[in-house]
């Protein structure tokens, strides 16, 4: 799913939303023909300049899919006519259809969109990556205030390992580090987060490295809890983290930057009321109600994401 954001550095360098064990592996998106964008309505412009509707566009995963779905609800509510094109694809694709306007707004994540439009990127804070986003985005392209939910990488344990071990961060597991096998995708290897980083940054050599390729999911999280890994790296709008009372390691070195949510936009058709609809969603949302929102979609109530936006934005007193 989640492998979705940065080219070669970020957690969903494109495909792998973390579930939990009552999850589906795949959580292939909602919809979408073999050309998503072969359909996509274009945005006709108003006599103001701005447009009289706007396309939001979604990666491949549900998370950003239900992301869309909240900026859409956000849009009409406050009268932009506003309409869905889910499951674009990846980074590289999505990022084109705002450019060339086939979408108006996508919603992204902060510090893989810097990365990938600035591979020598060294910011690792939300304010830092945040302030560096306007000067390295295209002509044309901007974005609207980042919200507080970040879904970003982390190191995740057992409360027993945590117990055993006395962790609390990833400086406590560097003490311990020799004797613990991490369970990740197989680029953890070479990504700068991953092994590499954990050396330079912590000193954190791991014991062995165990491959997976869900992504964080059931069958991570099940070795996890069979203590065939004792660290997992799993993201934190993942719901088996909550649901299984695991314990995320402080990151005090800020191994894993920033990614908070954030919509991408292009400026053409992008009016003042738009930006305040979208503003209003970013100001809202937490991690925990995307936590929530994966667990209601991807989880065993099987909501469709435009439901389940529906209702967060009716609770959030967005939609009337």
């Amino acid at each position: 799913m989640k492998e979705n954001r940065p080219l070669n550095l970020g957690r969903r360098s494109f495909g792998g939303l973390a579930a939990g064990l009552g999850l589906a592996v795949a959580l292939s998106a909602c919809g979408g023909s073999s050309d998503p964008l072969s359909n996509a309505p274009s945005s006709n412009a108003g006599s103001s300049g701005g447009a009289t509707s706007l396309t939001v566009g979604s990666a491949d995963f549900p998370e950003s899919q239900i992301i869309a779905e909240l900026y859409a609800g956000a849009l009409n509510a406050a009268g932009v006519t506003a309409t869905t094109k889910p499951n674009i694809g990846s980074r590289e694709v999505y990022f084109k259809a705002v450019q060339d306007g086939s979408v108006d707004v996508v919603p992204d994540y902060t510090g893989n969109l810097l990365l990938y439009v600035d591979k020598e990127a060294t910011q690792v804070s939300a304010d830092d990556i945040y302030k560096a986003l306007p000067d390295k985005l295209a002509d044309g392209l901007a974005v609207a205030e980042a919200s507080k939910a970040e879904d970003k990488d982390a190191m995740v344990v057992t409360k027993a390992t945590a117990e055993k071990y006395q962790l609390k961060s990833i400086e406590d597991l560097a003490k311990v580090c020799s004797e613990i096998v991490v369970g990740a995708p197989a680029t953890f290897a070479e990504r700068a987060y991953g092994l590499p980083g954990l050396k330079k940054n912590y000193n954190c050599e791991p014991k062995k490295l165990e491959p997976f390729s869900d992504g964080g999911g059931p069958v991570t999280l099940k070795a996890l809890l069979e203590d065939q890994v004792q660290v997992a790296d799993i993201y934190t709008t993942t719901p088996s983290i909550a649901d299984n009372d695991l314990v995320v390691l402080e990151d005090p070195k800020n191994n894993f930057i920033a990614q908070q949510v954030v919509p991408l936009y292009n400026e053409k058709n992008m009016t003042d009321k738009a930006k305040e609809a979208l503003n209003s969603v970013s100001r809202i949302l937490t991690t925990d109600d995307l936590i929530n929102l994966n667990r209601a979609v991807s989880g065993s109530q099987k909501q469709n994401a435009k439901d389940a936006a529906a209702a967060w934005l009716k609770d959030k007193g967005i939609v009337k």
